[in-house]
């Protein structure tokens, strides 16, 4: 059998790539009646994703305690899938004031690929392997492989890879039984079955692998001591419209009024977090820095050690 042969008879067996008989003349259709089938096809993603919770809280709790001890999170895959790694690592910065360094999205063939398929990129092991060596990943970080099929030789190189370097490896991927998920040591498989549009990974798998993704870094970001309640207490106020939020996010934290909430945040160089102790905790701003590092950022601890 010819590669070729071997690959489409791989293919043959995905159900992200299964041929949907009853869709074969959607195109014939109006548009608002196209509109309504994939608006429903869509709809069945977040049951799919919820019978995948255990498995993902699982990952979230191993990933924080890396996290905790220094270690970096970082997502590899191909295409649509490696796109919606590298997008929720580029959010982590602006919504949770982390490192551009703490969580990394890799996509196979470098960042052109964000925009322009990469040739052979997404078919080597040795590519992913040789990304995780240049970021020196090490038992402290955990990696997480996405490929849609669960077959996609970069994804499951990079978990491959960073298991004999001791990190913790998560496989996400959209067919049950895949080679991704034997591969980590947390295996994430959300079944969303086959797509509107035969084989096309960013319509249901991706919006899956976003919905996972976002679970991912946002719960862990909690576990980490990023929010205060559902409040973005460490958000990087980089624009007109973040500082107005970072004042209001002040405002509902301490319920202060506008004078206090102004000192509070000149006293602290405009840190929501900080600014919320100094009005809670009745102290001032190098105190305020003081407890919060002590409590490696956990505001609630913070609050309770300044009581």
């Amino acid at each position: 059998m010819t590669a070729h042969a071997d690959l489409r008879a791989q293919l043959d067996t995905l159900t992200t790539e299964a041929f949907r008989q009853d869709l074969a003349e959607i195109d014939r259709l109006s548009t608002l009646d196209i509109a309504r089938i994939m608006n429903a096809e869509d709809a069945t993603v977040p049951a799919a994703v919820a019978a995948q919770l255990p498995h993902i809280a699982a990952a979230i709790d191993a990933i924080a305690v890396r996290m905790a001890r220094g270690g970096r999170l970082v997502y590899a895959g191909a295409g649509t899938a490696g796109r919606m790694g590298v997008l929720d690592a580029s959010e982590c910065p602006p919504t949770f004031n982390t490192d551009p360094a703490d969580v990394v999205g890799l996509i196979a063939g470098g960042p052109s690929a964000m925009v322009t398929s990469v040739e052979g990129a997404e078919d080597s092991p040795e590519l992913a392997a040789a990304d995780l060596t240049a970021l020196g990943i090490g038992p402290d970080d955990t990696v997480i492989g996405i490929s849609a099929s669960g077959r996609t030789p970069y994804a499951i190189g990079a978990v491959a890879f960073a298991r004999t370097r001791g990190a913790l490896t998560v496989g996400l991927s959209c067919n049950a039984g895949s080679a991704l998920a034997e591969a980590a040591e947390h295996g994430i498989e959300v079944v969303v079955g086959p797509e509107l549009l035969t084989g096309s990974t960013r319509l249901k798998a991706g919006t899956a692998q976003k919905l996972v993704l976002n679970l991912i870094s946002t719960i862990t970001m909690i576990r980490l001591g990023k929010t205060y309640g559902n409040l973005m207490v460490d958000m990087r106020s980089s624009n007109e419209k973040l500082r107005a939020r970072a004042r209001r996010i002040v405002a509902l934290a301490t319920g202060a009024p506008d004078a206090e909430i102004e000192a509070a945040l000149a006293a602290t160089d405009g840190e929501v977090k900080n600014a919320v102790l100094v009005i809670l905790g009745g102290v001032d701003g190098p105190t305020a820095a003081e407890l919060l590092a002590a409590s490696h950022g956990h505001l609630r601890a913070a609050l309770t050690e300044a009581r």
